[in-house]
């Protein structure tokens, strides 16, 4: 298992940092995105090495379609209106935040770490449209956080949806990696097993 280090300063600059995560790998390559995440493993799953797609509470765009694209006709859930910007137009979540919204089902301290370790993500990156989206060849699953503060649900279901993904829905925030890690790893596992 890999994990990417996104830089977060733009789109092209995580899909780049996804291709070369796949390219070190020696066989079949399942990529798995998280909320931002899903927006790199739709480009730069279109490599032959990708033989599945995981989102996980993640965006699913369409050619030519940017994240700002997707879900301008439901309701921006309570966390997403909290997103703090500094001066140069980075976005990230406060403490509470993180604690009340992005991850409530997961403990304090967890939470506590995730913000003081998060990576600020430039809102450039979501004005940046995708050129492939290799859900249209690839087998894709999605993961559904049925309580999500930061991505609306129904936007989560209806991309499940157009992406024909196999759909498993938790009843957890929108961090259910964390609080529900051994459902998540089992839909990735079934991914890796087709």
């Amino acid at each position: 298992m890999v994990a990417v280090q996104n830089p977060l300063t733009s789109l092209a600059a995580d899909v780049e940092a996804t291709k070369r995560a796949i390219a070190e790998q020696t066989g079949k390559v399942v990529l798995v995105g998280h909320s931002w995440g899903g927006m790199a493993i739709t480009q730069a799953g279109a490599s032959d090495k990708v033989s599945a797609l995981v989102y996980v509470a993640a965006f699913a765009p369409s050619e030519g379609q940017a994240a700002n694209d997707l879900g301008k006709e439901f309701e921006p859930p309570a966390g997403m209106k909290r997103l703090r910007s500094d001066d140069t137009g980075y976005l990230s979540l406060p403490r509470e935040v993180m604690a009340n919204d992005f991850a409530p089902d997961v403990p304090k301290a967890e939470t506590n770490l995730m913000a003081v370790g998060q990576v600020p993500i430039n809102s450039k990156g979501f004005d940046e449209k995708v050129s492939v989206a290799a859900w249209k060849t690839k087998p894709s699953y999605f993961i559904v956080a049925a309580n999500d503060r930061m991505m609306a649900t129904d936007l989560q279901l209806s991309m499940a949806k157009k992406i024909g993904a196999k759909t498993t829905i938790l009843k957890t925030s929108h961090a259910p990696m964390l609080s529900q890690p051994q459902q998540v790893a089992d839909v990735i596992l079934e991914a890796a097993k087709r």
